[in-house]
């Protein structure tokens, strides 16, 4: 496994700097170290390694849950897609002159997209399926099918976008390359401008010769059934990925992936952290001062719990191993049971002289702390 930088030491900022600290840093490392600019062997791993740093350090979101963390807060939640698609990459790159559009140069530049030159074989883009399931279904895992709005090769042009029989001449304006490209010159700096053509929409070829039936774009729409394995103690927001799942690629390029999205019910009963979950348990006064058993819900079944004389309320008890498996780990986590002493409020006159001896044995004092 690689090591990997902390997000703060790669863009050389403290951990209690701010929005504008970090863009400002990142301002000068994509300066230094863009590829346009910068023409060392390690230009290109250095400007992708500061640019993940900012998309997450620059979303507040993900940067709580990389603060709580690290990098397995963010492992597994997004896709490359949602980390770098939410930073304001096209404003930071047009006001430093570079005129690319801020996303998609970096991601198709890391991330299986455009190749630079002449328009080729592309990768297909991923694709994101929504699912929801019960706290049980996450505890304990589950095969389930799923019908996905996705695409297939497009019948008639079999993928190529290009209208059977019409040959593949090239877009007149790009010359086939679906890119338009413009030098501008800023002092002793030249920069290179890149943009989709507007004419052929990045295709390369006239849209005369387009495919009628997928408009170019290569693809049909279908619904597809995947069976898909989910395994005990995913938690809520966690992605799995398929690989091939997603869109086809575009003339011979690979598909893209599919990215089910977990989300976690929330339960009546329980409530989870990690591995452990949560439960309250409402008991009377009798039961707290004299001790009692009590049967808990466990996600397994019913567990007796042994409540001691003189219980207070608020007392945390555990049951071991009674909680979610580790994900990719061993064992399961507890279940921490929480007792609330109720408080009778409606109560006979027999109850009131009751109590009003009770407390006269007792003579309890008021204390504070």
């Amino acid at each position: 496994m690689s090591y990997k930088r902390d997000y703060y030491e790669v863009l050389n900022v403290p951990k209690s700097a701010s929005k504008k600290e970090i863009k400002k840093a990142y301002r000068k490392l994509a300066l230094e170290y863009h590829p346009d600019r910068n023409k060392s062997p390690d230009a290109e791993g250095k400007f992708k390694e500061i640019s993940e740093a900012y998309a997450i350090l620059s979303d507040d979101k993900k940067r709580t849950q990389y603060d709580q963390f690290g990098h397995e807060g963010i492992s597994g939640k997004y896709t490359w897609d949602d980390i770098f698609r939410s930073a304001d990459f096209d404003r930071i790159f047009r006001d430093l002159g570079f005129g690319f559009r801020g996303f998609d140069t970096i991601f198709d530049m890391f991330f299986g997209g455009r190749t630079r030159g002449r328009y080729g074989p592309l990768k297909g883009a991923d694709l994101r399926y929504d699912l929801e399931i019960s706290l049980k279904e996450a505890a304990f895992g589950l095969e389930k099918d799923i019908r996905v709005p996705g695409f297939d090769v497009c019948d008639t042009c079999h993928g190529s976008g290009v209208k059977p029989g019409s040959g593949t001449k090239n877009c007149p304006r790009c010359n086939g390359t679906g890119e338009i490209r413009q030098t501008r010159n800023f002092g002793y700096m030249h920069f290179t401008e890149i943009q989709t053509c507007n004419k052929c929409h990045g295709k390369g070829v006239s849209i005369k010769n387009l495919c009628t039936d997928c408009k170019g774009t290569g693809t049909s729409s279908r619904l597809h059934r995947i069976k898909l394995k989910i395994p005990p103690g995913i938690d809520d927001g966690h992605s799995l990925r398929l690989s091939g799942k997603g869109r086809p690629g575009f003339k011979g390029g690979p598909n893209g992936d599919l990215y089910v999205v977990v989300h976690v019910k929330p339960h009546e009963v329980f409530e989870r952290n990690g591995s452990n979950i949560f439960c309250e348990a409402h008991i009377g006064l009798p039961q707290a001062a004299l001790g009692t058993k009590i049967h808990v819900p466990t996600l397994n079944g019913k567990a007796k719990l042994k409540i001691p004389a003189g219980t207070q309320t608020g007392t945390m008890f555990r049951l071991r191993g009674k909680g979610m498996p580790r994900l990719h780990g061993w064992g399961r986590g507890d279940q921490l049971v929480k007792v609330i002493v109720r408080t009778p409020t409606k109560l006979t006159g027999r109850q009131k002289k009751l109590l009003n001896e009770l407390a006269k044995e007792i003579e309890d004092e008021v204390t504070f702390r």
